[in-house]
């Protein structure tokens, strides 16, 4: 039996989504993150030694890594058409969004939050330097990188409905969580409207409406 262990408002939605999709018979056992730290809980370590979501098991097999996980259940369902056939010209804006959603997007995403939280979490005596020097960050680096990669998602999602092409793949599967962070914390905004068209056709989905319903929406932290 495939058992996703789901920390609350994470990555692991997205394998819900993903398996709903799929089709596949799976159950779900849920854990909350540490109200104090954020992190996942202490038995959640217990499934994998980094602590991190999202985590599935399969019989004996335990996963981790999001595109590490989707790449596994696409193997096992080889006929879903989530995964275009090599040789198509879906194939390679499919591999490329498959791994720039954390390689590029997420990562600086999480840069931002960083930064972010450098700002706001420093005692007042230091806070100023620090906002000096995360200001410098943002500007020669962050906001700029961030500006462009929206830039050339935008124009991407101009000439395709989903990322690899004309139907939905596992490459939307792994853009719809570090899109909806963009758009609930980092500037993705009505400047880019391809990108948040894009958004309202994953959320109308009906397999992500169940993934939803069954792991809670994702929520900015």
């Amino acid at each position: 039996m495939i058992t996703v262990h789901h920390l609350e408002n994470s990555r692991s939605l997205r394998i819900l989504w993903l398996l709903e999709e799929l089709g596949a018979d799976f159950q779900v056992k849920t854990y909350k993150r540490n109200p104090k730290t954020n992190l996942a809980p202490e038995d959640y370590k217990a499934l994998h030694p980094l602590g991190k979501a999202p985590v599935v098991t399969d019989g004996d097999i335990t996963l981790a890594e999001t595109g590490a996980i989707v790449e596994y259940f696409l193997d096992k369902f080889p006929n879903s058409t989530l995964r275009p056939h090599i040789g198509t010209p879906e194939r390679i804006p499919y591999q490329y969004w498959m791994h720039a959603s954390e390689g590029s997007l997420m990562s600086l995403l999480v840069l931002g939050l960083f930064l972010t939280r450098m700002e706001t979490a420093p005692p007042f005596p230091i806070k100023q330097a620090v906002q000096i020097v995360t200001k410098k960050i943002r500007g020669f680096y962050h906001t700029p990188s961030l500006t462009s990669m929206y830039e050339y998602m935008n124009a991407e999602l101009s000439q395709r409905t989903w990322f690899a092409g004309a139907t939905l793949t596992g490459a939307d599967i792994m853009m719809s969580y570090p899109v909806e962070a963009a758009a609930g914390r980092a500037g993705l905004d009505d400047r880019y409207p391809n990108i948040l068209a894009w958004l309202e056709r994953v959320q109308a989905l009906p397999a992500y409406q169940r993934a939803v319903e069954t792991g809670g929406a994702l929520e900015a932290m």
